[in-house]
């Protein structure tokens, strides 16, 4: 991929990354480490390894950062870092809740009904 060298971007506290695919792919690693701890069938983790498989191939593809940018269609880079920080602090939340098992009990009736 080519040299990155955007100067600013344009976001009120958001610095340029330095080097946005080694970031983006050491916490695409760490993603989907966590989600291997989470049952082969539980949807959380099937959707979210997809669309962590299809962004890193994306941006494997691209020859550029901004080629990546558009394929994505989630902003600029920067924020898609973000995007993948976040999702990983849900993917380690989710491992420690561990939401794919049964409830201890009950729900309460129209728990799950919206709007009552």
């Amino acid at each position: 991929m080519a040299a990155y060298t955007k100067a600013f971007t344009g976001l009120t506290g958001m610095a340029v990354a330095k080097n946005p695919t080694h970031t983006l792919g050491v916490l695409y690693s760490k993603n989907l480490r966590a989600l291997a701890k989470m049952p082969l069938e539980y949807p959380y983790r099937k959707n979210t390894e997809a669309l962590i498989n299809e962004r890193a191939a994306i941006i494997k593809k691209s020859s550029t950062i901004e080629e990546a940018e558009k394929k994505i269609g989630m902003g600029q880079i920067e924020e898609v870092i973000i995007q993948a920080e976040n999702e990983l602090v849900l993917s380690r939340s989710i491992l420690e809740w561990k939401a794919w098992e049964p409830l201890c009990e009950a729900a309460p009736e129209n728990q799950w009904k919206w709007p009552i």
